[in-house]
């Protein structure tokens, strides 16, 4: 399965990203980079089924310039509705707050973080996301503060630390496509922990099918 990956950023260099799914790669997920979006062309997405977002709304960790503005804001949400699939991690719900196509297709945004630090994840048992992920497990990671927009998000994670507990993953459907949010992300080692691999894994799955009927 191809994904068009959308990464670096501020804060999250798209290195981090390339690491995490290097194991992915590995086991036959085939990936393509958009990392500097300046001059990118928005109608590319759409030779795509799959898309993971990994980046907040600047052009590139060296460009603070917004990329998605004007007409270019809906690119996401209209990929969604027309069948495709879209996993965003991280960064990718961060910078978005007044970008209201984005904001809507997500689901939920960014609000903020406190320094990083241990953050437990618990899985939800039983649901199909978080399937090979039978335990909560702890991590050291920025611990995002999230607004849920969409009260009919199907949660199945959340975080826990000494800050108090947040949604950090969910689901949606928008048209006949799939969108995932997963919230941590925040260091390599996140990334690369066996479970979160897992959690990628299954998004990138379930993400990748469309509605039918």
């Amino acid at each position: 399965m191809k994904a068009l990956v959308f990464c670096d950023d501020l804060y999250h260099p798209a290195a981090t990203v390339r690491a995490g799914l290097a194991p992915l790669a590995a086991a036959g997920w085939d990936f393509d980079w958009v990392e500097d979006a300046t001059g990118w062309p928005t109608a590319a997405l759409g030779s795509y089924s799959l898309a993971l977002l990994a980046k907040s709304n600047v052009r590139s960790h060296a460009d603070p310039t917004p990329w998605l503005t004007g007409a270019a804001e809906s690119i996401f949400c209209d990929f969604v509705r027309r069948g495709g699939g879209l996993v965003v991690i991280h960064s990718g719900v961060a910078g978005y707050a007044d970008v209201v196509p984005v904001r809507a297709v997500t689901g939920g945004i960014f609000l903020s973080h406190p320094p990083p630090c241990a953050v437990t994840v618990e899985p939800q048992p039983g649901h199909p996301l978080t399937a090979g992920v039978l335990e909560s497990f702890s991590i050291h990671d920025e611990h995002y503060q999230i607004v849920l927009d969409d009260a009919q998000a199907d949660v199945f994670l959340h975080t826990r630390s000494v800050h108090g507990v947040q949604p950090a993953g969910w689901t949606r459907t928008e048209g006949t496509g799939r969108v995932c949010v997963l919230t941590p992300g925040h260091f390599p080692e996140v990334w690369l922990h066996p479970m979160f691999q897992q959690l990628l894994t299954n998004a990138l799955r379930w993400a990748a099918r469309p509605i039918v009927g």
